[in-house]
């Protein structure tokens, strides 16, 4: 269902909980940057629109589908919003146009992220999130204009006086917001910063280690890709927490955070610093390209969700396992930048 485009003066803050978990899955236990996402819309004022967008994992639904790099053969082949999938996809369900990604981005006045950093980096939803958001990078805003997804034609447009008009930065002048948590490895280092069940102790080097705890490492690829695509991303509003240093993971859970003062009065510090920056800054101005705002998939009830993916699912496999295969890597073939 279509919403259409954003045109009341309210300030729209989007709230992403980054981490993989649910509840619904096997970690058996949701994730703190819903708790956070949560306590984020709570703290922030009642009359602006907050938005929270889910990353987890959950059993069945689909996923964030990966970007598979249209840029690297043309920077018009890229189109803004991605068409590498579609919304309510019966080949290839993708969580970001299921749930309007897009278009509750592009109607965001600011982008709060919430997320633990997974092994020294981004989590993996951030990061699939983050690579197909390249599309607002001067990404291509007209599909007819290369035929959906010829490569030959998009080459053609790229080097053509029309594409310095369509090559924009379609997210300008948001605000994005960092805030990342870990626990720096729980009870595993030893006394001597190493793992504790590490048995090549020379194949781990504590000092290199300790090179890389700080968020413009860990989240930098993102914060930078923000900045680069004219989101500012100021460093006032990248903020980084360890709780649970020295503990098991079982006793840090969202029960725990919640007693957790400290942790809990720099988060609600962060989210003021939020609140004030976009306050001054103001609402965003429409951008050359706007994206309609639809209604996501998690907003329906869920046995009418789960059906119609259930029917999307049962015929795309069909087809696909199929006819459906064959056809497609003809086409592909007629798409190709260089054609026999």
């Amino acid at each position: 269902m279509d919403i259409g485009m954003v045109t009341d003066k309210k300030m729209r803050v989007l709230v992403i909980a980054g981490s993989s978990r649910r509840v619904t899955n096997c970690p058996a236990a949701d994730s703190k940057a819903k708790f956070f996402a949560e306590r984020a819309k709570e703290k922030m004022p009642k009359d602006w629109v907050i938005d929270i967008f889910n990353a987890g994992n959950d059993y069945v639904l689909p996923k964030i589908q990966s970007c598979n790099a249209c840029v690297s053969t043309s920077m018009a082949l890229c189109v803004w919003p991605c068409n590498c999938y579609e919304r309510h996809s019966f080949f290839e369900p993708d969580l970001m146009w299921d749930e309007d990604l897009y278009g509750r981005i592009y109607a965001a006045d600011a982008i709060m992220v919430c997320a633990p950093v997974n092994w020294y980096n981004v989590t993996s939803s951030i990061k699939l999130l983050f690579d197909r958001l390249v599309c607002a990078n001067g990404g291509n805003p007209d599909e007819k204009l290369i035929g959906h997804k010829d490569g030959a034609l998009a080459a053609q447009l790229e080097h053509s006086p029309k594409w310095k008009e369509l090559s924009v930065n379609h997210l300008e002048g948001r605000t994005a917001a960092f805030f990342t948590y870990g626990d720096e490895g729980g009870d595993e280092p030893a006394d001597d910063g190493r793992p504790a069940i590490l048995r090549h102790k020379e194949y781990f080097d504590p000092a290199e280690e300790a090179k890389m705890g700080y968020v413009s490492y860990f989240y930098g690829p993102v914060i930078w890709q923000c900045r680069h695509s004219g989101i500012e991303t100021p460093e006032r509003l990248i903020k980084q927490v360890a709780f649970g240093k020295g503990g098991k993971y079982s006793d840090n859970q969202i029960e725990e955070l919640k007693e957790d003062k400290a942790t809990l009065d720099e988060f609600d510090a962060w989210v003021k610093d939020v609140e004030e920056f976009v306050l001054k800054k103001g609402k965003v101005p429409p951008s050359k390209y706007p994206v309609p705002l639809r209604r996501p998939d998690s907003d329906m009830r869920p046995f009418l969700r789960q059906l119609q993916l259930l029917v999307r699912m049962v015929l795309g496999n069909l087809w696909l396992h199929s006819a459906g295969y064959f056809v497609s890597r003809y086409y592909a073939k007629k798409l190709r930048l260089y054609k026999d």
